[in-house]
């Protein structure tokens, strides 16, 4: 086959370039992309509810998040009261049928959900103004009924009853039982009794007192403009009474003493649940936010961390592990290295998570490790931002975490211009190996005899004993 003398220039000039590349060398990484993120137009209701509209055009809908910066609620021996209050929200209001509701809502293509301290709300943009007078109406006039109430309370009790059998769900609800106490809004959980302890004259006050415009926010993406809302806003929220939450104080938690083993014990159980967790006083606006998140990334935040590489990918002993890092401003956030494990090598585990947390406070992380984390997080963050609700979340950060304006136009800047030492003493600072509680959440006749022998520095690792309820409990055969 002959070449066409045409394309022979073509070949010649791509030959020469591809001679002159180094292929042994690794790319250097170009400048961070340049972020483009509107500035919300905002304005507020006397009531004390803000709104923030930040209009796009490119696509036909508009999304409405409303959110209730409320500080954590404590249930008491009524937990479950949020959730079941959450659960009622939405179903009609006083004005139009629950069936009506989701009736007319499906009708328009459209979808309005609701928690205990917020509502969605997405549709097309002719059928923006109807979507917002249907999510208004049912926030500001909620159709609390008995028959609704007790239906919801018999679902919540039933999935309770198939949570107790369930290993992941109790080591979730012991390591935060544990890491702030029964008694801090963050530490409770929802049990059988607690629940059966809720009436319906319970979810309304509940609603009187915690649904209310004083720290509530509206975020309005998508197509439509500062004029459309500020009309809908007025004619459909202003009737929201104006209130102010009651507030509460709480214990402040603080981390074990001593590094060791907290085991409850599930009969059920084919895998062990394990949680390693200490807490963490970090805020969006601290100054090595940044650098925490990138260590955390390193050490087990993606596919590629360490956890993970040891635990899945040289040990085989799971199908995952990995870590998180929590930041609030309210109360202490927790850092979490969490995996399930088969029984055989639930001790081993144990102890490779324990040396990761060591290393990693150790001057142990490479510049490889620092530009690969830095490189994930560049690429999430710019996926993310083609989502409006993540739109909407930035939007609210920068208003309710006290942030500076360009917090997330300037985020991959100042991500790429962490340095490795600013990310090592952000991982000793927020990383406790030596105070850290392992949660345990096994089948106690195969795992425990590993447990109890494991020396990790030479010493003994302590063993202490609970009940699925999170009590303190003796060693039992």
């Amino acid at each position: 086959m002959k070449t066409p003398l045409c394309l022979i220039p073509l070949l010649v000039f791509a030959l020469s370039l591809q001679a002159q590349i180094d292929r042994s060398a690794m790319p250097k990484p170009g400048p961070p992309p340049e972020i483009q993120l509107r500035s919300p137009e905002t304005f507020a209701l006397q009531s004390g509810l803000k709104v923030m509209v930040v209009a796009d055009h490119k696509l036909p809908r508009v999304s409405a998040y409303l959110i209730l910066d409320n500080a954590p609620i404590f249930e008491g021996d009524k937990a479950g009261l949020a959730t079941l209050t959450g659960r009622l929200l939405g179903n009609g209001s006083k004005n139009i049928a629950k069936n009506d509701f989701y009736e007319e809502v499906d009708f328009l293509g459209a979808s309005i959900q609701f928690g205990a301290q917020n509502a969605t709300a997405r549709s097309l943009t002719k059928y923006f103004p109807r979507i917002v007078e249907l999510m208004a109406d049912a926030a500001i006039n909620p159709n609390f009924t008995e028959a609704d109430f007790e239906t919801e309370k018999a679902r919540l009790l039933t999935s309770l009853k198939n949570q107790e059998k369930d290993v992941g769900a109790i080591a979730d609800r012991l390591q935060a039982a544990l890491a702030y106490g029964k008694r801090h809004p963050y530490g409770e959980f929802i049990t059988e009794e607690s629940v059966s302890r809720v009436t319906l004259a319970d979810v309304e006050q509940f609603y009187r007192d915690y649904f209310v415009p004083a720290n509530a926010y509206l975020v309005v993406i998508g197509d439509t403009s500062l004029e459309e809302v500020q009309d809908l806003v007025a004619r459909y929220f202003t009737s929201w009474t104006r209130a102010v939450p009651p507030t509460f104080s709480f214990s402040r938690p603080s981390d074990v003493q001593y590094t060791q083993v907290n085991f409850v014990d599930m009969p059920n159980a084919v895998q062990s649940e394990i949680r390693a967790v200490n807490l963490v006083d970090l805020k969006m606006k601290d100054a090595d936010y940044l650098s925490a998140l990138l260590a955390n990334r390193i050490i087990g935040g993606g596919f590629q961390g360490r956890l993970n590489q040891n635990i899945r990918e040289d040990k085989g002993y799971a199908y995952y592990a990995y870590s998180s890092l929590g930041n609030d401003k309210y109360a202490p956030a927790t850092f979490r290295a969490l995996t399930s494990v088969r029984n055989a090598v639930t001790d081993s585990a144990v102890v490779q998570i324990l040396q990761e947390l060591d290393s990693i406070n150790l001057p142990t992380i490479t510049e490889e490790e620092l530009n690969n984390a830095k490189a994930e997080y560049t690429g999430s963050f710019v996926m993310a931002l083609e989502k409006p609700e993540t739109v909407a979340r930035y939007a609210l950060n920068i208003e309710t975490e006290d942030l500076p304006a360009d917090f997330y136009t300037t985020y991959l800047e100042r991500l790429n211009a962490v340095t490795l030492e600013e990310v090592q003493e952000a991982a000793g600072k927020y990383i406790k190996s030596g105070k850290t509680r392992l949660v345990v959440a096994g089948k106690g006749s195969e795992v425990l005899p590993g447990l109890e022998a494991i020396r990790y520095k030479g010493k003994a690792l302590p063993v202490i004993y609970y009940d699925t309820q999170a009590n303190p409990v003796e060693k039992t055969d």
